[in-house]
Parts: C-alpha cells; sequence; structure tokens
C-alpha cells in the first residue's frame, strides 16, 4: 500500500502552486483510497505519504474521502500533537534537500481554505515545532514562512511577522556565523524577492513585509544586513514608502513596534548597561543610515532621481547642520529627534554622508540633457549647503564657520562659476570637482580644508593664466611653481583615509601631470622612499583614530556576545599570551628590585645554616603589599612597552597604506605620460622600494600589497610602455652610467627575483636610447636618401646608444654569471638581452664559445644560452654568411673538444653538463641542415663513436636514458642509426627457436589456434625455419599483417647491419673517421649471427645467450649498427641533408626487395 501512495504521490507536479488537471485521475484515487487509508484517521496522520495522500484527495475527491472517512476535523486539538509528529518527521526526510515538504505547504493551504490559518500558526508551528527546536524543524518552518508570504492576507502577515517563529528567524540569522552551521538567509532572500515581485500591484503588502523583516532587532540593531537587495523588486510606491518609514525611525525610533530578542548568551550575561533604550537607538540609528546609502547604491534605474536627493539632502543636513526654526522652504527643518543624537551618532552620520558622496561621484555621473544645467551631484550638494547656511534664521551649522571660514566658502562659489564657464576643458572639469570636495570637507574639518581651499584657488588661477605667468616669470621667480603646490595638496588628501579623496586626486593629478616638474616630482618620491620614511615619522599624520574609533565601536557594538565560549577562549590565549610576555620580559633591574623586597621583608634565606623564625603577620603584610605594588609597576611598563609597539605597527600600516595611495600618482604619470623625461627618473626610487619590500616580504598585507602594486606598475606600465622618452640627447652620458649601474646591482642582489627588475630596468634604458637619435645625424639622414647604403649606416650609427660603453658593462655581467656559483643573474635575462639587442648578442658570443669547453657550470650555461641564441632570427641577421658558417664551424670544434669526456660523468652537475652539451650538438645540426652549411663533421663523428662504449658502459645517474637518446640523436644526423637496445633474459633456459620463442609470448588464443600451435610444435625446427627462409611464409598461428612485417625485417636486414647492397661511389670512403677499424672476422660473424637470429639459419637451442646479438630482433623499429661497431649502413650519409653537396654524401639507394606471392600488398 505504501508503495501504490508512493506512486500517486510522485505523479503530482512538483511546485507551490498544485494544478489539479495535471494529476493522476479520479478513478485512481477511488481505487488506492480504501486500501491505503482504511478510512482510519490514525493511518492518515502515521506518515507524511498517507497525510499528503489524504490532502490530495481532499482537493481532488473529496465526495469520495467524505464517504469513506466522514467529516474530518483535521486541526482539533487531539490532532495536533499527531501533526506535529508527521512535520517533524518531513523535515527529517528532506534534511539533506534542503527543500519544504510539499506536505506542509498542503497543510498550511487547508489551514487557510478552511480560516483555521491562526490555530494552525500558533499551535503547530510555534508551540508544536518549536517547542523544542530542531534545526531540520526550523527549517522547515522558516521555509514555510517563506512560501506562505503570498498566501497571507494583511493580518495573517502580522500575526506571522510578530511571533515566536520571526524571534527564531532572527536569532539564528545572529548566531549562524560559524562555518559548520547552515545560513538559511540567502533562501529567505529568495522567498521575499519571489513575493514583492509577485505582487507589484499591491505596494502595501510589500511595504508590510519589508517592514517586519527590518523591524527583526537583535538588542536595538536589525538582524537583516544594510546591503539586502530585495529592494530591487520594489515597486516605486513602495520603495518611496519604505525610505519615509526609514527617516521617520531614524528621527523618532519607536522601540515598541520592534521585534526584540536576545540570544541565550547574552540573557546569561545580564549586563543591565546593554539593556538600556539609548543603546538600542544607536545601534538602530547607524543600521538605517547605512540601510539609506545602500538604497542610493542599488538604484539602479537614473529616473528615481528625486529619491536620490531626497536621501542626498536628510543625510546631509543631519550631517552638518540642525534645526532653529521650521520653514516650508526646507522639509528638513520639520523633523525633530525623539531621542537627541550624541557625538558618536554624529560621526558615523558624517561617515554615512561622504560614503553617498562617493557613490553620486563615481556611479551617477548625470548628463546636460538629465539633470538641469548638466551639474553633477557634487555641486547640487554645495548649493544646498549654501542654502542651509544663507537661512541662518531657520538653520544653524553644527559647527560655526568663522569670518576667514565662510569668505573661503564665497570664493569658492565664485572659482566654482569661472571654471563652470570654461568647463569644457577638462583641466577644468578636474579643478571643479577638487573644489567641490575641499568645500564640503570644509563643514568636517574647517581649519584644514579652509588653507586647502586657499592653495587650490590660487593654483587653480596660475594653472588658467599660464601666458601671464610666463611673461611675469622673472618678477615671481621665488613662488614655487602652481604644480608643486599642487602635488603638495594632492599628497596631503591623500593622507587622509578616504577612497573618495584618492579618485579625485587620481583624477586631478591626470590632468596636470603634464606640467610637471622634477621638484615636484621629488616630493612625490620622497614619500615613497623608504629610507626616509623609516626616519621621519612627520611625513604620514594619523589622521584615522576616530575612523578607528568609530570601526571599533561598530564592531562592539555590532558584534553579539552569544558566542562567549570563543571569547573566554580568545581571553585565555590572550592572558597565556601576556604571562609570556611577563615572562621574557623579566629584566635584571626588576630582578635587583624583587630581591631586595625579599630581603627587606627577611623572607630571602641568606645562609641556608641559620633556622629563621617564621615572620608575623604584619611582616607578612607588609610583605605582600610592597610584592604587589612592584609587579603592579612591572605590568604598568610592560603595558607602555606593548602599548608602544602597537603604536610603531599601526604608524607603519599607515605609512604603507598611504605609500599604496600615492603610488596612483606615480601609475597615473607612467600612463599619460610615458613620453616625458621624468619618467626616466622613476627607475631607481622604483627599484628601491621592490628592494626594500622583498626583504620584509611577508611581514604584514600593507608590505605585501606596497610590493605588488610597484612591482606591476614598474613591469607593465614602465617597462612595457609601447611609448618612451624620445628627447635623450643631452642625458645620454648619464643614462649608460645609469646602464652600468644597474647591471651592477642586478649581480650583488642577493634575491634572483629583485636582480630580475633592475635588469630589465637596465633593458628599458637600452630601449630609450636605442630609439634616440643624435640631434647632428638628422641633416646628414635627410641629405643622403638617395643612397641606400649610406642611410643604412647612418640608421645604424644615428642611435644614441653606445656599443663601445654598453658592451663591457654587460660582457662583465655575462662573465660573473658564468664564473659565479651563487649568481643572481639567471639564463632568462641573458636570453631577453639577446633576444632584444642582437647586436650585443654578437659581441658576447665569444665569451660563451670561450666557456663551452670550459668547467661545469660554465660549461653548462653557457651551452644553455648558445642553444637557445644560435636559432633566433634576430642574430642570424647581424652576421653575414660566411661569417655565420665560421661561426658555428667555431661552436662545433668547441662542442667536439668538450665531448671527449663524454660518457665519463660520476655527479649530476657533471651529467647536467653532458646533456648542455648534446643538447646544443643537435642544435647546431638543426641549423646546419637547414641553412646547408659547409662543415667538416670528420673529427665530430669519430669523437662520438670513440665515446659510444664508455657511454653504453659506464654507470650513470637516473636521466643517463636522456644523454643515451641526445647521443643517437646525434648519430642518426651523421647518419649512423641507434642499434635494438638488447633485453636481458629473464631465465637461462635454452629454447628451441626464435619463432617459437615469440609465439609462447603471445597468449589468450582460441583454441583452434593452440591446437595449431602443437601441430606446429611437433614438427621439426629444421623444416620451420627453411620454410621461413625459402618462401617467406609465416606460421599458421600468425597473421597476415604479422607475416608481412617479420618478412619485412628479413628482407632488411643485409642493410641493416651494414651488408652492402650496392657498392657504394669513392666519395663515400672519407666518411670514416681514422680509428674506425674495417670489416673483420669478429664483425662478420656476428652479422652471420644476427641473421640466422632473423631467419636465415636456425639458432641452435644450445648456442649460449649471454653473448652480444645472438637474441631475437624486437618486433618494430630499424636496427642500425651495433653498438660494439661503429661502421655506417649502406644507405647512412655523414651529411645532414640530402641536398648539402658540400657535405659527405652516400650515393647509394636502398635495394627494392621484389614483392612475392605469399605477402598482401
Amino acid at each position: 500500500m505504501v508503495g501504490t501512495c508512493s506512486v500517486v504521490l510522485a505523479s503530482r507536479p512538483e511546485g507551490p502552486e498544485f494544478k489539479p488537471q495535471l494529476s493522476v485521475p479520479e478513478a485512481m484515487f477511488q481505487e488506492i483510497l480504501p486500501k491505503v487509508l482504511k478510512g482510519d484517521l490514525k493511518v492518515v496522520l502515521s506518515s507524511p505519504k498517507h497525510l499528503e495522500l489524504f490532502l490530495l484527495a481532499k482537493q481532488r475527491v473529496p465526495t469520495e474521502l467524505e464517504k469513506l472517512m466522514g467529516p474530518v476535523h483535521l486541526f482539533s486539538h487531539e490532532n495536533i500533537p499527531s501533526l506535529v509528529n508527521v512535520l517533524k518527521m518531513a523535515a527529517t526526510s528532506v534534511k539533506k534537500e534542503h527543500k519544504l515538504p510539499d506536505v506542509a505547504l498542503d497543510l498550511l493551504r487547508l489551514a487557510l481554505k478552511e480560516d483555521k490559518f491562526p490555530q494552525f500558526w500558533k499551535e503547530v508551528i510555534e508551540q508544536g515545532l518549536l517547542k523544542k527546536p530542531s534545526w531540520p524543524a526550523s527549517y522547515l518552518c522558516f521555509r514555510l514562512l517563506g512560501a506562505a508570504l503570498p498566501l497571507l492576507s494583511k493580518e495573517n502577515l502580522q500575526l506571522v511577522m510578530r511571533g515566536d517563529l520571526i524571534r527564531h528567524f532572527g536569532e539564528h540569522m545572529v548566531i549562524a556565523k560559524p562555518q559548520n552551521l547552515f545560513k538559511f538567509a540567502p533562501e529567505m532572500s529568495t522567498y521575499v524577492t519571489t513575493f514583492l515581485e509577485g505582487c507589484q500591484d499591491d505596494p502595501e503588502r510589500q511595504l508590510a513585509v519589508l517592514v517586519a523583516f527590518s523591524s527583526i532587532t537583535n538588542q536595538g540593531l536589525p538582524v537583516m544586513p544594510t546591503t539586502w537587495r530585495v529592494t530591487r523588486s520594489l515597486s516605486p510606491h513602495a520603495l518611496q514608502s519604505y525610505v519615509a518609514w526609514l527617516q521617520n525611525m531614524f528621527l523618532q525610533p519607536n522601540l515598541d513596534s520592534l521585534v526584540d530578542f536576545s540570544t541565550a548568551n547574552q540573557k546569561k550575561a545580564q549586563d543591565t548597561s546593554l539593556n538600556v533604550p539609548e543603546r538600542a537607538v544607536f545601534r538602530l540609528r547607524k543600521w538605517i543610515i547605512h540601510r539609506l546609502v545602500s538604497i542610493v547604491d542599488q538604484l539602479h534605474l537614473e529616473k528615481e532621481e528625486a529619491l536620490t536627493e531626497q536621501v542626498a539632502r536628510f543625510c546631509l543636513f543631519h550631517s552638518f547642520f540642525k534645526t532653529k526654526k521650521p520653514t516650508r522652504q526646507i522639509p528638513e527643518t520639520k523633523q525633530h529627534f525623539s531621542f537627541p543624537v550624541d557625538e558618536r551618532a554624529r560621526e558615523f552620520i558624517i561617515s554615512a554622508f561622504f560614503s553617498l558622496l562617493q557613490t553620486l561621484s563615481t556611479k551617477f555621473r548625470k548628463s546636460p540633457n538629465q539633470v538641469t544645467g548638466g551639474q553633477s551631484w557634487s555641486y547640487r550638494l554645495v548649493q544646498l549647503a549654501n542654502m542651509l547656511l544663507n537661512h541662518s534664521h531657520n538653520v544653524a551649522i553644527l559647527t560655526p564657520f568663522t569670518v576667514q571660514q565662510r569668505q573661503a566658502w564665497d570664493q569658492m562659489l565664485e572659482t566654482l562659476k569661472e571654471l563652470e564657464a570654461r568647463s569644457s576643458e577638462a583641466k577644468a572639469t578636474a579643478f571643479q570637482h577638487l573644489l567641490l570636495l575641499v568645500g564640503i570637507h570644509l563643514f568636517k574639518s574647517p581649519v584644514e580644508s579652509c588653507e586647502l581651499l586657499g592653495d587650490i584657488q590660487a593654483c587653480i588661477k596660475k594653472s588658467m593664466e599660464q601666458k601671464t605667468r610666463r611673461s611675469n616669470k622673472a618678477i615671481n621667480s621665488q613662488e614655487p611653481p602652481w604644480v608643486e603646490v599642487m602635488v603638495e595638496i594632492l599628497l596631503s588628501l591623500l593622507a587622509q583615509p578616504s577612497h573618495l579623496m584618492r579618485q579625485v586626486a587620481r583624477t586631478v593629478f591626470g590632468h596636470i601631470c603634464s606640467h610637471l616638474t622634477s621638484r615636484g616630482l621629488k616630493l612625490i618620491l620622497d614619500v615613497l622612499n623608504p629610507q626616509m620614511n623609516e626616519d621621519e615619522d612627520s611625513n604620514v599624520v594619523v589622521t584615522d583614530d576616530s575612523c578607528e574609533k568609530q570601526g571599533k565601536d561598530e564592531e562592539d557594538e555590532g558584534s553579539d556576545s552569544e558566542d562567549n565560549s570563543g571569547s573566554e577562549a580568545d581571553s585565555e590565549e590572550g592572558e597565556e599570551s601576556e604571562e609570556e610576555e611577563r615572562d621574557g620580559d623579566v629584566d635584571p633591574g626588576f630582578r635587583q628590585q624583587l630581591m631586595a623586597v625579599l630581603q627587606a621583608g627577611k623572607a630571602l634565606v641568606m645562609d641556608s645554616d641559620e633556622d629563621e623564625e617564621e615572620l608575623g603577620d604584619e611582616a607578612m603584610m607588609a610583605l605582600d603589599q610592597n610584592l604587589a605594588s612592584l609587579f603592579a609597576e612591572q605590568k604598568l611598563r610592560i603595558q607602555a612597552r606593548r602599548d608602544e609597539k602597537n603604536k610603531l605597527q599601526k604608524e607603519k600600516t599607515l605609512r604603507r597604506d598611504f605609500q599604496i595611495r600615492v603610488l596612483d600618482l606615480i601609475e597615473v604619470l607612467v600612463t599619460k605620460q610615458p613620453e616625458s623625461p621624468l619618467v626616466l627618473e622613476l627607475l631607481e626610487p622604483l627599484l628601491s622600494i621592490i628592494r626594500h619590500s622583498m626583504r620584509s616580504r611577508g611581514s604584514t598585507k600593507q608590505e605585501r600589497d606596497l610590493l605588488h602594486k610597484t612591482a606591476r606598475v614598474f613591469m607593465h606600465h614602465l617597462c612595457r610602455a609601447r611609448h618612451y622618452c624620445h628627447e635623450v640627447d643631452n642625458c645620454a652620458e648619464a643614462l649608460h652610467a645609469q646602464v652600468e649601474r644597474l647591471v651592477q646591482q642586478a649581480g650583488h642582489q642577493a634575491d634572483s627575483s629583485v636582480a630580475l627588475y633592475y635588469f630589465n630596468a637596465s633593458l628599458y634604458l637600452l630601449r630609450v636610447l636605442k630609439g634616440n637619435t643624435k640631434r647632428h645625424f638628422h641633416e646628414t639622414q635627410k641629405a643622403g636618401k638617395t643612397c641606400p647604403g649610406p642611410t643604412l649606416t647612418i640608421l645604424k650609427t644615428a642611435s644614441c646608444l653606445d656599443l663601445s660603453i654598453v658592451t663591457p658593462v654587460y660582457s662583465s655581467a655575462l662573465s660573473s654569471f658564468l664564473t659565479k656559483r651563487n649568481s643572481s643573474l639567471t639564463v632568462s635575462m641573458f636570453l631577453s638581452l639577446f633576444s632584444r639587442y642582437p647586436v650585443i648578442c654578437k659581441n658576447l658570443l665569444p665569451i660563451l664559445i670561450q666557456h663551452v669547453a670550459g668547467s661545469t657550470r660554465p660549461r653548462h650555461q653557457a651551452c644553455l644560452l648558445l642553444q637557445k641564441t644560435l636559432s633566433t632570427r634576430e642574430l642570424r641577421v647581424c652576421f653575414e654568411d660566411p661569417e655565420w658558417e665560421q661561426l658555428i664551424g667555431h661552436v662545433l670544434a668547441k662542442v667536439t673538444e668538450a665531448l671527449h669526456t663524454l660518457g665519463e660523468a660520476q655527479s649530476k652537475p657533471e651529467h647536467q653538463k653532458e646533456l648542455a652539451s648534446l643538447e646544443l650538438l643537435n642544435t647546431l645540426f638543426k641549423t646546419i641542415n637547414h641553412e646547408k652549411l659547409t662543415v667538416d663533421l670528420t673529427t665530430l663523428l669519430g669523437v662520438l663513436q670513440g665515446q659510444q662504449q664508455s657511454l653504453q658502459q659506464g654507470t650513470h645517474s637516473s636521466g643517463s636514458s636522456r644523454l643515451y637518446d641526445l647521443y643517437w640523436q646525434a648519430m642518426k644526423m651523421l647518419g649512423v642509426q641507434r642499434p635494438k637496445s638488447e633485453k636481458k633474459e629473464a631465465k637461462d633456459v635454452p629454447t628451441q627457436s626464435p619463432i617459437s620463442m615469440k609465439r609462447k609470448k603471445k597468449g589468450f588464443l582460441p583454441e583452434t589456434k593452440k591446437r595449431k600451435k602443437r601441430k606446429a610444435e611437433n614438427a621439426t625446427p629444421e623444416a620451420d625455419a627453411t620454410a621461413a627462409a625459402a618462401s617467406g611464409d609465416q606460421p599458421p598461428s600468425t597473421g597476415k599483417k604479422r607475416r608481412k612485417k617479420r618478412k619485412a625485417k628479413v628482407l632488411a636486414l643485409p642493410q641493416v647491419n651494414g651488408t652492402p647492397a650496392t657498392k657504394s661511389s669513392t666519395s663515400d670512403i672519407p666518411t670514416l673517421s681514422p680509428s674506425t677499424p674495417a670489416k673483420t672476422p669478429k664483425l662478420q660473424k656476428e652479422r652471420e649471427k644476427l641473421s640466422q637470429v632473423n631467419g636465415a639459419a636456425p639458432m641452435s637451442p644450445t648456442e649460449p645467450t649471454g653473448k652480444k646479438h645472438q637474441k631475437a630482433l624486437p618486433k618494430k623499429g630499424v636496427l642500425g649498427t651495433s653498438p660494439q661497431s661503429a661502421l655506417p649502413r649502406k644507405k647512412a650519409r655523414l651529411s645532414l641533408v640530402s641536398r648539402s653537396p658540400s657535405l659527405f654524401q652516400s650515393g647509394a639507394k636502398k635495394k627494392k626487395v621484389p614483392r612475392k606471392k605469399g605477402m598482401m600488398p
């Protein structure tokens, strides 16, 4: 019956809304209902499936169900416990699926239909499932709440959103912080978004649900995040009403309307200071003001301008102004606070206002056709603030302006009007933005902003009147240029931890960096200089004490004390660390003081032989008091040292953050003005930062961020920039000296990663010098346009790059790299140099060739560099054909000299040396092959053949197979084929024939094949071998493809082993080395044995198998000469290509073997 019930329930469609026309037919219900439910209500309430079938039948066939069971009151008091148990079972069954059981939603629909929803919610959900809550049951309740939102009326919503379940949901939101606890907030957000999107025509219900969730508070702080994005689904009217509700709650908090709760640990704490209304109001207002800013940030449609302006006016007014007398012209004056706003609350209101200003400045950049007059939001807020200042009878500023500050404000407005007239210029727009930002900060910090406004206005006037300033340059020579003053202003703005300030400073500097002077750049670099900043603490003023205090308050207020166990563990760890620090800080002075106190109290036994009397009570009390005061003083000293250490660490962190922000200016300069000569002055300061940060790498996050950003600016924006300075004719000599200095510093670094930056800086300077031309060559080049030859010479010599100065620098670096064991230079650095500047590479090649036959490490590095360099096309262009051929021959001679010790390596470095030599040799062969060069390879062949036996018999490291492969790769290029490697016998057991051996290796044959195999084994070996040699037919056990391959091996054997098919020409005779032996009887005997193995004659079973070349050949591949013999086969050639007429070639061709009838085509 249960199976039938499952089939019926599985046939119903999934989803919160059930469509009866898509379910099972009524005839099936009439058939299965009596069998499953049996007319007994206890059966219905025994499991979720039976209850779900009952509810489904009540929807589809209520008449049949009533005939079977009679009138059923499912929500009676007797059935409530059974319903709770069924829902608990249903919750447990979907524990891992994270979904709402259908039976729960069907019950809720039935309760709504029968007007029993209040009873169902209170008795089944809140008093049943939540009486002893478990997390599966709690999640079922939460999902049921989310799914029920579209089905409930306003009265039922009030019942649901102010009951015990919503408090339980709020507690879950607070304590669901550990990673092992499932967080239901994203799922609830999905339910609420679905509800809001489904009732766009009912803004009142939307507002009721959103207000209800915003009213769930933990000691005054709402549990929903301030960035809750469900407001995107609100209708415009509901959103306006929600913002009005937030503003009203901010002004006059109604704590009684909140659904407030405390966690279990908060109740255990019983701290009366946490339950005062002022604290709840503070936490609520803080959440509301940030919620308003977040709503503006989430407005993706600019047509909601009225709402944005409403929030901006609200934040601006309550940040800096207060009401003296209400007026209709200013709606904010009619707003009154039921609880006064203290200084802490005013600080976070101001912070939220500047966050809103940043959002408005970056996200909502209005165009002229959308906003009246094309004004930005900053300009509109400045005009609003000016209007509030002018209404002094109705509005008062919280921090009154002095006469000087009010004059600075009025002058700023006049300058803004002048800049507005020149708004077509980008520089004017940037200055306007800077003035607006500093002007608004006049309300926050009047003294500092007043001075900045005066300096900014002076700089703006000078920058807009450059012609007049240039004419009066002699008169005003003592005044610093306006751009230097502006740089100081931007640095002072960057010292403030404001992202908006950082963006504005970056934008303004992008417009003035074209006027930057060397002294202005020095002001920036002085801030970034790590050596100066270590000693001078005045460069960075700690300006974020209030921000940190505010952040600390936010953490204290926002943190929930339900995690007392974690806090206790932290406190215990802190006490342990304090004890350890106290023990480590015991100095001799404190030890002497302690001994003096003990001696004064006669508690320290000076002489062990004397029997001291016990101290009296008064003496003990005095001693305890003295010891307590002594340890208290020591504790204060330890705390003072700890505070000093924290202060220094804090200042260092602030300094690094400031330097990271100042790097924005460097990045803008390099990006906007890459052709400026000032960019060349950035190399060594940036390298100094990188080197200093590398030393303290990983100490703090700020250090790592500074290092990463400096490296990114240096490599990506500076060294790899497409454009560079073209005005270095006057400073070419200094740049050459700087190249030498950078290369030397790269070689002296302890870390190769730091040396890479120095080496890349030298390459950048080479690029600058190479791309610049001397002035006196321009006219010569113009005069010689008609002569292609002189023009090429002029182009080569017109560059500012002096190879006579640069080449010795890199030559010394290369020699140091090749000879010094722990050099910070790397192969990749020189490869980068060689690929970019092949002319320098050409001058450095003799050094590399010299070390090819040198000691172990220089040879390895030199071979590696030559291998990578000789194959580049850029280097080939620098050589004429005879010169290039001579170079290849010289390198080949050095490699030949180095290969005399091939196969004698006893250590890993020596093995690497041999590998590098062979790799370089193969690279040379490819070059000779590709360019058809004339090179004598006779000596090289003799050396390789002479080292063949030592290479095979010597003991090598684990990578010797790679060495062996490279050796035979080179021999193959010389025309000598690699022989098949010998396979050691597993057992020295005599076998009948090679054919039977091969057939025995095959397995998994059918029975028919095995019978044929027995017949073949019963035959004589001589007959089998004769048949194989005469006709080429294979035994019947082998297939056609195998027969074809075996025949091809047999026919190719004479050529493989060097037996001539045709006589070669006399030109082939000099290919052999003089040391190579001629054909000997021993060699002839070995070849005969090899022929016997391949089927020419049967091999005796009693012949020993330990000798060389006396075993069966492998199945695939072609044999070369035997390892013992250096004679090449007939087809072999010493030339690397058959097209090269200059090398020795073999004129013999492979003899075509006539195809026999038994072979497949």
